[in-house]
């Protein structure tokens, strides 16, 4: 919907975009990506934006983690273990499935 001559954002694009300004070697959990997007304590559907996004994206979805640091797949999954080789390279260190939120977490 157009206000004002402005098109307004689909909650999946605000999310997106969240996600977008998370610098390399930082990290974000799902809440807090809800919470900046103006979706309050809706983190399981970012969750669910990220799984839908487009082929071809350059969102970096491999930055966005449950709130205690630990990767949302499976350990030894494929889906898992590119998340952790993605975050790896950007300098942020996953022990065990979990990353140090104290250390690593995006501070805007």
């Amino acid at each position: 919907m157009a206000t004002g001559g402005v098109m307004e954002l689909s909650n999946e694009q605000r999310i997106w975009q969240v996600v977008m300004a998370i610098p390399a070697g930082k990290v974000a959990s799902y809440g807090q990506v809800a919470d900046m997007a103006g979706l309050g304590r809706q983190a399981r559907f970012v969750g669910r934006a990220l799984g839908r996004l487009p082929r071809g994206h350059e969102v970096p979805w491999h930055r966005v983690l449950r709130t205690t640091g630990q990767l949302a797949f499976p350990a030894g999954s494929e889906r898992f273990e590119l998340q952790a080789r993605l975050l790896a390279e950007e300098g942020v260190e996953v022990i065990g499935g979990r990353v140090a939120m104290a250390v690593h977490r995006w501070r805007p």
